[in-house]
């Protein structure tokens, strides 16, 4: 397979953000606007020719250590679809930024290509690589307003945070290396008994996971969410919650059962207790939360354990069930941050009570939110009620052979129900909020309106005609041989 053809995808994002860096020496202020929205329509034509993309079969390049394969195919369209929301709502952010508009969109397709990359890694120095092109991008997008406290604030604790994160990665990969000679993950599997047995494998591989934790931001490697997540930009924060997580899930699928399923196998009761503690820590600590961006930031890691049950279940029945639910959690969450970022136009704020009024201001934009926060909420016949149903029902079948699942299962009901209470508290604040301080009209570009309706028709879509994306994420999830 030729290299290039290979990464051409990843190719023609990076083109992108490099001519949007350039053509910006040339435009004039007026003209950033309409730069910005030719990367949109860049980043849709790359959305629309990744489906003349096929690999039924999987294709290494770089001596094997990037693949191409359905499961790949499927994150780089849904890294590809959440870039094009997430610019769109930088685009109405950009006149918050402190700095230029150009570089901080540039740097989200920075991040993007890294996200791309991270879906192939096929090896851990790729995993890693592309991993630390996300994770240094994000340092400076969670700080870009620097003339905001709370921006440089959060900016600094991510990077303390992820420098720690990225020790724990780089030496768990090191002593991954140490004992099996080898860093492919299609190597290390086919590797004699004794390595795979040995315990400083398994250690390594458990400093692995506790770097993708972070990026996943499952308990307990959670504490960075909240405060990040209520510093950066709207934008930022969105990304974060979309992007950053389905990243560090492709790469737990490839390194749970890709390069050590023998070892995996011995892991499914402390994955089953992880999965537990972070949907309970995110459900719980989300119900006294006034500011939007909090409560959505431990939405975020409530939904990081809805999405390990996938994990916990590991066949393919559970992953698919899994990128199911990665689909329409994302349409509902980007829907949210589009939304706050029009509603709060030209202001720093963020606190639910803050949301009075819009039902006046815009019923457009209150609506979109209401229909957002339902699906969260896992209410029919949303998207996000089916993705959760795939995955109590993967969990429960799933339960025949691991009886802890069926306590899982359990447990996801009882959140799910809890998460009414603050999601709907939402939806309180826009159409019976008390005291609104501005009920003058909203003006939403119709870029701003196209986007949002295409986050409604998506959980619309999803939630009530599921078998096209389905499939898809059935295919993409038998690329892993269980």
């Amino acid at each position: 397979m030729s290299h290039l053809n290979a990464i051409g995808l990843e190719i023609a994002v990076l083109a992108t953000g490099l001519a949007l860096l350039l053509l910006d020496l040339w435009a004039k202020p007026g003209q950033r606007r309409q730069l910005a929205y030719g990367a949109v329509l860049a980043l849709g034509a790359i959305f629309v020719a990744s489906f003349a993309v096929s690999a039924p079969e999987p294709r290494l390049a770089f001596g094997g250590l990037y693949v191409l394969d359905e499961l790949a195919l499927f994150f780089k369209r849904f890294f590809l679809l959440a870039a094009v929301i997430v610019l769109v709502t930088e685009i109405e952010f950009a006149e918050r930024l402190d700095a230029g508009s150009s570089e901080y969109h540039a740097l989200t397709l920075f991040a993007l290509v890294g996200m791309m990359f991270a879906a192939s890694a096929n090896d851990f120095a790729l995993l890693f690589v592309a991993l630390e092109l996300v994770t240094v991008t994000f340092y400076v997008l969670v700080s870009y307003q620097r003339r905001r406290t709370p921006s440089l604030e959060a900016g600094v604790k991510y990077l303390i945070l992820g420098a720690l994160s990225s020790a724990f990665l780089v030496y768990g990969i090191a002593l991954v290396f140490g004992v099996s000679g080898t860093m492919n993950f299609l190597h290390l599997t086919a590797s004699p008994p004794e390595i795979l047995q040995s315990p400083l494998l398994a250690i390594g591989l458990l400093l692995v996971l506790v770097g993708l934790g972070f990026k996943v931001a499952a308990v307990p490697f959670q504490i960075w969410a909240p405060d990040v997540c209520q510093g950066a930009p709207l934008p930022t924060t969105a990304f974060l919650a979309v992007g950053s997580k389905a990243t560090g899930i492709v790469l737990l699928l490839r390194v749970l059962f890709v390069a050590a399923p023998a070892v995996t196998a011995r892991w499914n009761h402390a994955l089953l207790v992880v999965a537990a503690l972070t949907i309970l820590y995110g459900v719980l600590c989300a119900i006294p939360q006034r500011s939007l961006k909090r409560l959505m930031a431990y939405s975020s890691i409530a939904n990081a354990g809805y999405l390990l049950i996938g994990v916990c279940v590991g066949n393919t029945e559970g992953v698919a069930a899994m990128l199911f639910y990665l689909g329409g959690y994302l349409f509902a969450v980007l829907a949210v941050f589009l939304v706050a970022t029009l509603a709060w136009r030209g202001t720093d704020a963020d606190e639910i009570p803050g949301l009075a009024g819009l039902c006046q201001r815009s019923p457009f934009l209150a609506g979109g939110l209401t229909l957002a926060m339902m699906s969260l909420a896992g209410v029919p016949p949303l998207a996000g009620f089916f993705g959760k149903f795939l995955l109590l029902k993967a969990a429960i079948l799933g339960g025949a052979t691991h009886p802890g699942l069926y306590w899982l299962a359990g447990l996801t009901i009882v959140a799910v129900v809890i998460s009414l209470y603050y999601y709907f508290g939402v939806i309180r604040a826009v159409y019976w909020g008390e005291n609104p301080a501005d009920v003058s009209p909203l003006a939403v570009s119709w870029p701003a309106r196209a986007v949002l309706g295409l986050c409604l028709f998506g959980m619309l879509w999803l939630g009530l005609f599921p078998a096209n994306v389905l499939n898809l994420a059935q295919i993409a999830a038998a690329a892993i041989k269980f």
